[in-house]
């Protein structure tokens, strides 16, 4: 009896100082959160990183667009695979012709073309780019090589990822000038590295839209190693009115010409000019030329 009293007089202390001693931890953990915790050097130093990372984040968003570029695009067009998958697709099933090319609004095709020529016209001449040759990158059958640089340029090379494009270009649409056409380049341009310090000028119509932002700039950024002395990139494409317009059907991606700049100068090119086309329907996306070096 005596060892059964003395066991649960045991049994109660004990239960008692289980009790403080849980009581002792609670508040230390306690104290531990509201007040060590928020003195300890680890403690500053996760605050501050979290709150400097995000400041550099907001700084570079809002002081530099291209930060948001490829993100923005990339949720465009839902996949780069799909997104140039779907333009093969698309473009497979268009005619090796003017209709083909222009699309809805082959009557336009003349007023683009000498808007082209004018524009052409400031960059091409004594002490500026020569007349050797040039490149028609995204050239479809030659409509612009045919009506624009042909008529200026001693020799040409064309690009294109279809080769019924090409084929079409070489065999009827450029008649006798096909003679002057040294290589037909059946690539995507994502695909494809110009050879070096080759053109005068390097002309890209209608194809910057069917490239995602980050292969525009390295395509770019390999046709300035294309250029001659005093040659010129001149870019001409739909510029979004705001942000990035995606045309689903052809799988290309219009830009406002703000981004297109900032992709431009990523590419390390320095801007000469940029003209709107005059005389195209006001139901028309804006088409812009841009010449850089």
């Amino acid at each position: 009896m005596e060892i059964s009293i003395q066991d649960e007089s045991s049994t109660t202390s004990a239960n008692f100082e289980d009790k403080a001693a849980h009581q002792a931890l609670r508040d230390r953990w306690k104290n531990t959160d509201e007040t060590m915790c928020r003195h300890s050097m680890s403690f500053h130093l996760h605050h501050t990183l979290r709150s400097e990372f995000f400041a550099s984040y907001l700084y570079l968003v809002e002081k530099i667009p291209l930060v948001k570029l490829f993100p923005v695009t990339c949720e465009y067009i839902k996949g780069e695979k799909q997104f140039y998958h779907r333009a093969q697709k698309f473009y497979e099933d268009v005619p090796a012709s003017e209709e083909g090319m222009m699309g809805d609004f082959v009557e336009i095709s003349n007023v683009d073309l000498e808007g082209s020529r004018q524009f052409l016209k400031r960059f091409v001449g004594p002490g500026k780019a020569g007349t050797h040759c040039a490149l028609d990158c995204g050239c479809g059958i030659g409509r612009v090589s045919k009506g624009v640089l042909l008529p200026v340029f001693e020799k040409m090379e064309m690009a294109d990822m279809m080769e019924h494009f090409l084929l079409h270009a070489h065999e009827e649409y450029l008649g006798d000038d096909a003679d002057r056409i040294e290589t037909y380049y059946c690539y995507n341009l994502q695909d494809f590295t110009p050879p070096k310090n080759k053109y005068d000028v390097v002309w890209m119509q209608w194809v910057a839209c069917h490239l995602t932002d980050k292969d525009l700039t390295n395509f770019l950024f390999r046709c300035k190693k294309s250029l001659r002395p005093n040659g010129v990139i001149i870019m001409k494409d739909n510029m979004a009115r705001q942000g990035c317009k995606l045309d689903s059907i052809d799988s290309s991606i219009s830009r406002h010409l703000d981004i297109m700049k900032i992709i431009i100068a990523k590419a390390g090119l320095e801007i000469l000019a940029v003209e709107m086309q005059e005389g195209l329907p006001e139901v028309i996306m804006p088409v812009w030329m841009i010449a850089m070096k």
